[in-house]
């Protein structure tokens, strides 16, 4: 017990330590121009650099509660534990953790390179909006009262003239944040989603704020494997430090375990940041005022404190603060936190040796991969990471690339992703398309920043789509084609390819004007096409039949020679339809 409650504690001074280090510019904003998938998004409606998607309002500065031993073999703050306040902090509630997790599954499959975990979104979510106000969300999980923040007015806050008449947030003059992740309306008209399949998109709906916060987190191919893409993506909401420490100490804390509570029931945060302008308190986010109006005033376990408490000192060999935040006793005294105990006598025991990382990376079943043009490859390569010792690896990063000239894409059309590797040591590729390209290439599976450990390459293979057959053509419309020398016919013409009486879509079909049926050859003279330079040929070739199995041939002209003519259509399969042709002579003038 002694040893997870520090375990915890050294995670976030370890977390304190590596975001107070970065340099100065490190707080701007990084927007999403490049992402693909971002291509129809609203153009021109994504906020300045200089504004962060929540417009840079308030925001709750509650922390995770301390998990500090009260004695030897047994503590009131480990998780869970009956009776702490960490075990009512755990609680995320159940419509809330439904969206995050709704959220973390979608962009699995549109951005898998991403790599977003859902406890990202709940430690957003839990600093924006107290997890949507303690879960007061409907059975559609649209909160039941609005959540704004301050006017953005520029009064210690950006300054954002009104973007959507009120639509939103209920101000004609100012912008405000709104819903769970507290979308500025600017923002929310790019990024917009529709999380729960109800035909809209609402940012006071937690499945689709969710799902559209994931999107931004996830944009100009960010890897939330990687903890400098964490950050900017966390800075992208808000540029502040202080932010970014926050929302970091809540996801290290989600990511240790938390549990479903009922909607509605989840603690709500007291303590709210104060903004960069003239230092006074910032008002309610929820309430959208420079006072304590609409404030949550019922304080949920562990909470009470006077001010924001700080993440604890790097420095701290104990994990935690040298001087522990004193914490409210029942009659409003303050009490101090339990010490930690003595440390034991008895001289310790030899540590395990620290593990080595991917040593070897092995293919898990075939490495033969085929598909045939415009379909998707059945099943998933897969490869298991090792140590030295032969011991799964779990959470090593394994980079799937395709190699080759080839139109094979990964899901999401790209052409490279990076996956982390399960418990068992196992990383699945996403799911890998075929393209309409036929051809080979190469499929190779890294061990990323372990350039020693040996690739495992696999073989793919697409094969050209089967040609549609049919077995018989026929025209549509029974009407003479006639007209005179020098001129075009009126009506196009139209066939149907079938193929045992079943319509033949997609079938090539060949059209040639010949001299004679029984001993066709192409005709030098009288009915022409003309080709793509405009220039007369009597033969067409790569002519396809729609989905409906029908052609229209291109517009057939005439030359000075007058008589009757054949046109024959024909199939790979050796379907046969000869049309006649009748040209007449001019009339002299």
């Amino acid at each position: 017990m002694r040893k997870g409650a520090a375990t915890t504690a050294v995670a976030a001074a370890a977390m304190a330590a590596l975001t107070a280090s970065q340099a100065p510019g490190f707080a701007a904003q990084e927007h999403a121009d490049g992402d693909r998938r971002d291509r129809d998004r609203v153009s021109g409606a994504q906020p300045s650099p200089d504004t962060p998607i929540d417009g840079g309002g308030s925001y709750h500065t509650d922390l995770p509660p301390l998990t500090k031993p009260d004695k030897p073999g047994s503590s009131i703050d480990l998780p869970g534990f009956p009776g702490s306040s960490t075990k009512a902090e755990a609680g995320i509630p159940a419509s809330v953790l439904a969206a995050y997790k709704k959220a973390e599954a979608s962009l699995k499959e549109s951005k898998p390179g991403c790599n977003l975990p859902w406890q990202l979104l709940a430690a957003i979510g839990k600093v924006e909006s107290g997890q949507a106000r303690g879960g007061n969300v409907d059975d559609k999980g649209t909160t039941v009262s609005p959540i704004l923040g301050p006017a953005l007015n520029g009064n210690g806050f950006a300054l954002i003239k009104d973007t959507d008449g009120g639509e939103f947030d209920g101000d004609t003059t100012h912008d405000r944040a709104v819903g769970p992740m507290q979308f500025i309306p600017s923002t929310w008209a790019n990024w917009s989603e529709d999380g729960n399949g109800d035909g809209r998109s609402d940012p006071n709906n937690i499945y689709d704020a969710a799902l559209a916060a994931g999107y931004y987190l996830c944009a100009n191919d960010r890897d939330l494997s990687v903890q400098e893409d964490i950050n900017k993506a966390i800075l992208g909401y808000n540029h502040s430090q202080e932010y970014l420490n926050t929302v970091l100490s809540w996801f290290e804390y989600y990511k240790s375990g938390t549990h479903e509570v009922p909607d509605g029931t989840g603690v709500q945060p007291s303590e709210r940041s104060t903004p960069s302008g003239d230092g006074s308190k910032a008002g309610s986010k929820e309430s959208g005022e420079g006072s304590d109006k609409g404030k949550d005033t019922d304080k949920g376990p562990g909470k009470g404190n006077d001010g924001p408490r700080t993440l604890p000192k790097p420095n701290d060999d104990r994990g935690g603060s040298t001087s522990p935040s004193p914490k409210p006793g029942d009659d409003g005294t303050q009490t101090p936190d339990p010490q930690l105990p003595k440390p034991p006598t008895t001289p310790p025991t030899t540590p395990a040796p620290k593990p080595t990382g991917t040593a070897k990376l092995t293919a898990v079943g075939a490495k033969q991969l085929t598909a045939t043009a415009g379909e998707t490859f059945s099943g998933s390569p897969k490869v298991r990471a090792v140590d030295a010792a032969g011991k799964p690896v779990a959470a090593a990063r394994v980079k799937y690339e395709i190699r080759g000239e080839t139109s094979a894409r990964f899901l999401g059309l790209v052409r490279s992703v990076t996956v982390l590797t399960g418990l068992d040591g196992t990383a699945t590729a996403p799911k890998l398309l075929a393209g309409e390209q036929p051809g080979s290439f190469t499929l190779r599976a890294t061990a990323v920043g372990r350039e020693k450990v040996a690739p495992v390459d696999y073989a793919g293979t697409v094969k050209a789509r089967p040609v549609p057959q049919a077995d018989a053509l026929a025209r549509l419309g029974d009407g003479v084609l006639k007209t005179g020398t020098g001129g075009s016919f009126a009506d196009l013409l139209t066939v149907k390819a079938t193929n045992k009486g079943k319509v033949a879509a997609g079938v090539p079909v060949t059209a040639t004007m010949i001299t004679d049926a029984k001993k066709p050859q192409v005709n030098d003279k009288g009915p022409y096409f003309l080709d793509a330079k405009d220039k007369p040929v009597r033969t067409l070739t790569g002519l396809k039949t729609n989905a409906l199995g029908q052609l229209t041939l291109p517009k057939i002209l005439t030359d000075e020679h007058a008589g009757t003519y054949l046109l024959r259509l024909t199939t790979a399969d050796g379907a046969v339809l000869d049309v006649e042709l009748t040209v007449t002579p001019a009339a002299a003038d």
